[in-house]
């Protein structure tokens, strides 16, 4: 396929899954019982990685913004800068970076296996419509477990790099004015951007992943190319969309 035929395949998928799961027919136990399993693999299992790594990034951004809001003695600029660093970008650009290498390669390789094994026929063959049962619960449980995680990764970056400056000796605010500090420096177009940049990826990678896993072929030396491609494909849909969100939103 073309470029432009590629990226119209990828908005039927992502349209496609929107309206299906705003219908309760296409949600019966079974497809129920992937998106459990997919927010499981996806979400809970990485909370543990993710909150590591907004941790460290909460030491390092946090600490380093207040030496520097205490140095100039403008005070009134730490919320805004801790709001554009970590929330505008580092928290959903991270997170998703994250959920890609982890979850985006899982999925297609996943899929690979099934076509390659001929399960997808059989599922059809049962009367199971494979992108209801296959792809829908996959987007929506990557979009949800990338929403959440996000939201995780802002909490821990902020708490533990506030705890951490006072523990060095960091000179800091008292807990009340820096919580003030970061909560009034959120706008409604912060809200918006945040929503976009987990959810929209979230789709958009989920897609590219079960696209790329169920155009395989018969020969399993295919599995680890269309891993290749999807991971690729993911990380640069990721940044395009990230980009334009930035320039709708805050420009």
């Amino acid at each position: 396929m073309s470029r432009g035929q590629s990226l119209a395949y990828l908005a039927g998928m992502v349209s496609g899954a929107l309206a299906m799961s705003l219908r309760p027919r296409y949600w019966p136990r079974t497809v129920r019982n992937v998106l459990a399993r997919q927010i499981l693999f996806t979400g809970v299992e990485a909370l543990r990685f993710i909150s590591v790594i907004s941790l460290l990034v909460g030491v390092s951004i946090v600490a380093q913004v207040q030496v520097m809001v205490s140095r100039v003695g403008q005070s009134e600029w730490l919320g805004p800068i801790l709001v554009a660093v970590i929330i505008r970008e580092l928290g959903p650009l991270l997170t998703n970076f994250v959920v890609i290498g982890r979850s985006g390669a899982a999925m297609t390789t996943e899929l690979g296996n099934m076509r390659v094994n001929d399960e997808v026929r059989v599922l059809d063959a049962q009367g199971l419509d494979p992108f209801a049962y296959l792809v829908l619960p996959r987007m929506i449980g990557m979009m949800v477990s990338i929403f959440c995680l996000t939201i995780v990764f802002i909490v821990v970056s902020f708490v533990g790099g506030y705890a951490a400056s006072t523990l060095i000796g960091v000179q800091t605010s008292a807990p009340g004015l820096f919580v003030d500090s970061v909560i009034g420096a959120i706008t409604p177009k912060d809200v918006f951007g945040l929503l976009a940049k987990t959810m929209i990826p979230g789709l958009v990678t989920a897609a590219i992943c079960c696209s790329e896993g169920l155009s395989i072929g018969s020969a399993v030396t295919e599995v680890p190319q269309a891993t290749t491609r999807a991971l690729v494909r993911s990380v640069g849909a990721l940044f395009v969309v990230s980009a334009l969100v930035s320039l709708l939103i805050y420009l």
